[in-house]
């Protein structure tokens, strides 16, 4: 079988990570959504809440499914049976970056990584962006799912 792991924060989830999501569930015959844990970061939806709306956006995807870890990445995919992640780059500035994980990745448990590019449509947008339109009054509906702007919206006003 052959199992790749699509891996960030996804806080919240956007239409450019259900791109790359859809695109990668066409190349695999598994897709897991690894949900970050970070300890030293404080999120704007719990991970809970984040699987939640990944399990929500996804649901249409037979072979996609979402699960959450903490530690090394390579960890998870050897613990999930994935020899591949997969990661969409904005541009090259997300390319720096993503290459020395890619290489780190390889050099620690030979998995593999697949770099895809951002449909055009979403090559600017990121979670931080998001949540600075909607905090600020702004209409981000057309880069997030529906519910999950709902759920942007109402937790900012709490906020």
């Amino acid at each position: 079988m052959r199992r790749a792991v699509c891996p960030g924060s996804f806080d919240p989830v956007t239409n450019g990570h259900l791109d790359i999501v859809a695109r990668a569930s066409r190349l695999f015959d598994e897709v897991i959504i690894g949900v970050l844990i970070n300890q030293s970061k404080t999120g704007l939806f719990t991970i809970e809440e984040r699987i939640e709306m990944l399990g929500e956006a996804t649901a249409a995807y037979e072979n996609v499914r979402v699960a959450s870890f903490h530690g090394l990445l390579v960890d998870f995919c050897r613990d999930q049976g994935a020899a591949v992640v997969i990661k969409g780059l904005r541009a090259v500035s997300d390319f720096d970056y993503e290459l020395q994980m890619a290489q780190m990745n390889i050099g620690l448990s030979g998995v593999e990584t697949l770099f895809m590019p951002t449909n055009p449509l979403y090559s600017f947008l990121s979670s931080s962006l998001v949540k600075d339109v909607v905090k600020w009054g702004g209409d981000a509906s057309s880069y997030v799912p529906d519910f999950v702007g709902e759920r942007l919206v109402t937790r900012l006003k709490q906020n």
